[in-house]
């Protein structure tokens, strides 16, 4: 059985190696039809003390850590600076001008 995968928002660092992931989901109301949010907060395992409050992460079910801890940080490569900090540091330097500096190939 593959092991779930989930999304949510750091919001707890406190912890060494561990961070606090809150997840949230959407269900529909069996009678009313309405979407309802409903949260929950997972404790994952973060090695490198690399993910802050307000980060966005993946999570992965993992063997238990601890009492509480049974998920991992999915590795993302690096800390999201998200596109805004990339496309801001691109637009400063090349002065907007997304084609690269020989031109367009024929």
């Amino acid at each position: 059985m593959p092991r779930r995968v989930l999304t949510g928002k750091v919001v707890s660092d406190k912890n060494d190696k561990t961070i606090t992931v809150l997840v949230e989901r959407r269900i529909m109301h069996p009678v009313y039809k309405k979407f309802i949010r409903r949260t929950k907060r997972f404790m994952a395992h973060d090695e490198d003390n690399r993910y802050k409050v307000g980060d966005l992460v993946s999570i992965i079910e993992a063997r238990p850590m601890s009492r509480r801890k049974r998920w991992q940080v999915l590795d993302q490569g690096e800390p999201e600076p998200g596109p805004q900090g990339a496309a801001a540091g691109e637009t400063g330097a090349t002065g907007g001008s997304a084609e690269p500096a020989g031109g367009t190939p024929a």
